[in-house]
């Protein structure tokens, strides 16, 4: 059989071929540039000198964090029985700048040390307690079982020795959850979305969700969402704001 012929390569002109080269390099310069300005912001924020009076205000608003959580305890009970699920998935959506140090620390107590981060708890007396604490600072309610399974398969991660791994392969799971007959990533969504008998050791295992940044982050409010604000209890309305950050 007589050999083919080989293919003659398409040409490329060499004026294409500089400008490919200039953009790369220009695009190499500038990605620099912007990492320099951005580290230089950091060194800027670093080693900025603080005013008293900014000090002044930073203790006030803090203190101030402190007044209205006890005001929240006091003034508002939360109970399970009136929620519609037993399953919330909770969001980060407040920074750190004037909250209380106690504030920060049930935050981290709900795994939710940075912003934009979710976890999915059980509603109960405990948790709902917790929340009220902090809810200028997050807002939760209802997930679906649409996006419960989303979130799971899309950005689902374990923890295996204090490291964030990636649930891509169910050996991972089998191996931390196998002893509570659960061995894969369907059986996670399961365990979650029916709030199961192991919901706590698998809420747990699970790394908590890094969700996008909204368009709008500058404008998320501390008021209640009823009251036309970002925290406290969505309801049902979580699925939109999921389905924005997933």
């Amino acid at each position: 059989m007589a050999e083919e012929e080989a293919q003659p390569l398409s040409y490329v002109h060499e004026t294409v071929l500089k400008k490919r080269k200039n953009n790369e390099e220009w695009a190499i310069k500038r990605r620099e540039r912007v990492e320099a300005r951005k580290q230089r912001n950091r060194d800027d924020l670093k080693h900025a000198i603080k005013k008293p009076e900014q000090f002044v205000q930073e203790y006030r608003d803090k203190e101030l964090d402190l007044v209205r959580m006890k005001q929240r305890l006091r003034l508002r009970k939360m109970s399970h029985v009136d929620l519609k699920f037993k399953l919330l998935f909770v969001i980060r959506i407040q920074g750190s700048n004037d909250m209380h140090p106690k504030t920060r620390k049930i935050l981290k107590l709900l795994r939710l040390t940075h912003i934009f981060s979710g976890v999915f708890v059980k509603a109960n007396e405990k948790t709902l307690k917790l929340l009220l604490c902090v809810e200028p600072f997050v807002t939760y309610g209802y997930p679906n079982m649409k996006n419960v399974k989303e979130l799971i398969y899309k950005k689902g991660c374990g923890i295996v020795d204090k490291q964030r791994v990636p649930l891509t392969d169910n050996i991972v799971i089998e191996q931390a959850l196998g002893k509570y007959g659960i061995i894969c990533l369907e059986d996670i969504v399961h365990e979650i979305n029916n709030v199961g008998p192991h919901f706590k050791e698998v809420a747990s295992f699970l790394f908590p969700f890094k969700l996008k940044k909204p368009e709008r982050l500058h404008q998320m409010k501390k008021k209640q969402f009823k009251d036309g604000g970002d925290s406290g209890n969505r309801e049902d309305h979580i699925n939109e704001l999921i389905n924005k950050l997933n």
